[in-house]
């Protein structure tokens, strides 16, 4: 599964919410869709989606079945939406938030482990992840990418000379 948003706000007194995504468009989430919302960490939860509408490219307004009232709403507020990667087969994919989770491999010093999250600075992207209990950042910019995997879930890059050195002496 991708993590591809976030719940951010109830909408409307029926159990209505609000929820931002990262797939940069707004057609691809569509009623009787199944979203799992993260309720705690590595535990999503399925959940059918019995109304949609786009608010903008990075929004949707969306009810869910058995989220009936704003005080069901209100316990998704804050968590994280996953789908499966066959709902986003249409949809361009190259947003960083996309692979948190993806293995990072480095061309050279093979599997670094699994993107904790990324970070945006001005308009560069940074994976974190932990090595060696020690967090490290690896910048997500073309000349270091080789190859974004959605199916197997990895990112290959071919990093600069000394970069985890940096960082693990």
């Amino acid at each position: 599964m991708i993590r591809i948003g976030k719940i951010v706000a109830t909408h409307g007194l029926k159990g209505g919410l609000i929820m931002t995504h990262v797939a940069g468009q707004s057609n691809w989430l569509e009623v009787g869709a199944v979203l799992f919302v993260e309720i705690r960490k590595d535990s999503q939860i399925p959940h059918f989606v019995s109304s949609v509408k786009a608010a903008n490219n990075e929004e949707y307004i969306i009810t869910l079945e058995d989220v009936e009232t704003v005080e069901a709403a209100k316990k998704l507020v804050a968590k994280h939406v996953y789908v499966k990667e066959d709902v986003l087969k249409e949809v361009k994919t190259d947003s960083p938030l996309m692979w948190i989770g993806f293995n990072l491999v480095d061309k050279e010093k093979g599997g670094l482990g699994p993107i904790a999250d990324v970070i945006q600075t001005g308009h560069q992207w940074l994976a974190k992840l932990d090595i060696e209990g020690k967090e490290v950042l690896i910048p997500l910019v073309d000349d270091i990418l080789i190859e974004v995997n959605l199916r197997n879930k990895y990112v290959r890059v071919d990093l600069p000379e000394g970069l985890l050195e940096v960082y693990l002496g």
